[in-house]
């Protein structure tokens, strides 16, 4: 025989329990006469078939036909003012929730107009609190299912993230530009997120932009464009990675480390007068438009790359070269087989 409870409450309740049902699982039988007892700061909703029905504040409730009007008329049929009735109860929480945090799972793409498509991750907090428990009963328990507080804040934390990734999309200004509009970012995230919640029974109190901050590749061309003088043109950008790239490996492949690919990179590539340019225009070099240009003395020898940070540039700038078609395949591969089992040794791999 199904157990019939004559005494409903959530004593247990904890401050970081948006919800709580009652029996903790499956449904539970009540009858008419039953004890519903609902602490300050909760309030306790009726749910059948998918439907928040009756809800009741703080106090001692006698459960009797007249307080539960919504519940008797689901029922139906099936009750007849004596017999034990099934139902769940659902005690929300109506106290503020601050310093709730969320933020990306996985680096977010960022249209960057200087670096172009970068990728970034975000972290925020926000305060929130329910204000409506039968409305956030009937969307959060009954259209989505949740009811445990950890399924429900992830639930939350999606929304926001999924409003803030629409928000960046339409910002137009630079990742380095991005600091300066944390709370214009989060003033913008606020409202676009605040009909959600409030379809959901929720008040969006605040919302805080802690961090937008770049992956480690974004970090890492962060760093080479603080190299090249903070060179805001992408063109530019890779002419400076081709030419860094060829000076490396003019003093590597051209010491006699590859035998049979050419004396150094730029004889592998047949270094002509278009690569010249490049490197001209990266470095800044006055003499290019010169019709006789003066005999230059021989560059000093590159040093080869030696610590894994210069290996994974030079590897970097070499998927440039092979894009752009100033290098062929052939030695593309043979570079990048070398210099990654090199990377692999100093790593320990």
């Amino acid at each position: 025989m199904a157990r019939i409870f004559d005494v409903i409450e959530a004593p247990d309740m904890g401050p970081n329990d948006l919800v709580l049902r009652f029996p903790p699982h499956g449904a539970g039988d009540f009858r008419i006469g039953s004890q519903l007892i609902v602490r300050e700061s909760q309030a306790a909703v009726f749910f059948r078939d998918g439907k928040a029905l009756d809800v009741f504040g703080p106090g001692r409730h006698t459960i009797t036909t007249a307080n539960i009007p919504l519940l008797v008329n689901a029922l139906g049929k099936l009750f007849d003012g004596r017999s034990p009735f099934t139902a769940e109860v659902y005690f929300v929480n109506l106290r503020e929730f601050p310093d709730r945090k969320f933020g990306t799972e996985q680096p977010i793409p960022f249209r960057d107009p200087d670096l172009g498509i970068v990728r970034l991750r975000a972290r925020g907090m926000y305060a929130m609190q329910i204000e409506d428990p039968r409305l956030f009963v009937e969307n959060i328990v009954g259209q989505q299912g949740l009811y445990e507080s950890r399924q429900i804040e992830e639930y939350l934390r999606r929304a926001l993230v999924s409003r803030l990734l629409d928000i960046l999309g339409e910002t137009k200004v630079g990742l380095f530009d991005l600091p300066a509009l944390y709370d214009e970012l989060a003033a913008a995230l606020r409202v676009r997120a605040e009909e959600d919640f409030k379809r959901r029974g929720i008040r969006l109190k605040e919302v805080r932009i802690v961090a937008i901050t770049p992956d480690e590749e974004t970090e890492k061309a962060i760093s080479e464009r603080a190299a090249m003088g903070a060179i805001g043109d992408m063109t530019k950008y890779l002419q400076w990675k081709a030419a860094r790239a060829m000076e490396i490996a003019a003093g590597t492949e051209g010491a006699g480390g590859m035998t049979g690919a050419g004396v150094g990179l730029g004889a592998g590539m047949g270094m002509g007068a278009g690569m010249a340019q490049i490197i001209a225009s990266a470095l800044g070099a006055a003499g290019a438009a010169q019709q006789t240009p003066a005999p230059t003395p021989a560059p000093a020898t590159p040093k080869p790359p030696k610590t894994p940070e210069e290996i994974r540039d030079f590897l970097d700038a070499l998927d440039v070269q092979l894009a752009t078609g100033q290098i062929s395949e052939a030695l593309y591969n043979r570079l990048v087989e070398k210099w990654q089992k090199r990377l692999e040794e100093l790593e320990g791999k």
